[in-house]
């Protein structure tokens, strides 16, 4: 593992490499101090084939976006495990353990058939308490957390499309929108909360196929589903 400061990479080269994560973008775009901010609480990281990115059981608070390659979810501990799913660019992995305070539930390893694995970090410390805009305001947090609801349901939605019967398949659904008014606390506060309960469920759902994929024939982990969500 390779951590690089973002101080001595080519703004340009930078630039480049977060422009398909449409958090960041956005935020560069609406916001250029709020993107300083958060590059300021931001790293960049380097793994080689079969390195490991993020263990099972630990405790960290950083979110991380994957920028080139590809990384190998398993269950537990790697060794002698069947790869769950595969991480790839642009996917977000590690922000449901941010979210929810709770240890990873999953083994993340660079893939061996990679020759270079490319990560981007933000500390997610520096979100601070929900209603504190004094390092990150409250646009840029609005903007995260309306990102992380869209992500969590069309990953439920996956499931729900794959296991139609599951006594899970509809629980998202009743988990209501947020309808009132946009831009301010209020709308931060229900987001926030909204976020949360996706993020349980979507837990719920990983420890149900957790449990079919250690030997229940006919049953195996949803490839598109379990991404990030394993990744906790």
């Amino acid at each position: 593992m390779e951590i690089k400061s973002l101080d001595r990479i080519p703004r340009a080269a930078l630039e480049s490499l977060l422009a398909p994560i449409p958090f960041y973008k956005a935020v560069k775009q609406d916001d250029p101090y709020q993107f300083e901010v958060l590059l300021r609480h931001s790293r960049l990281v380097e793994f080689k084939p079969g390195e490991v990115v993020l263990r099972r059981g630990e405790r960290d608070p950083w979110l991380y976006f994957l920028l080139k390659g590809q990384l190998a979810v398993f269950a537990s501990d790697a060794q002698g495990q069947q790869v769950v799913n595969y991480i790839t660019p642009g996917e977000v992995f590690g922000d449901i353990a941010a979210l929810v305070q709770q240890e990873r539930s999953a083994t993340v390893v660079a893939d061996h058939n990679c020759k270079q694995v490319v990560v981007f970090g933000t500390d997610f410390k520096a979100f601070g308490e929900l209603e504190n805009f004094g390092v990150i305001n409250l646009a840029t947090k609005l903007a995260y957390f309306r990102n992380c609801v869209h992500s969590l349901r069309w990953k439920l939605e996956v499931y729900r499309m794959r296991y139609p019967d599951s006594p899970l398949a509809s629980k998202h659904r009743a988990i209501k929108l947020y309808i009132g008014p946009k831009g301010g606390r209020e709308e931060l506060r229900a987001i926030y909360a909204q976020a949360q309960s996706l993020a349980r469920l979507l837990l719920d759902w990983n420890q149900e196929f957790g449990s079919l994929s250690l030997g229940t024939e006919g049953h195996s982990a949803p490839n598109p589903a379990l991404v990030e969500k394993m990744t906790q």
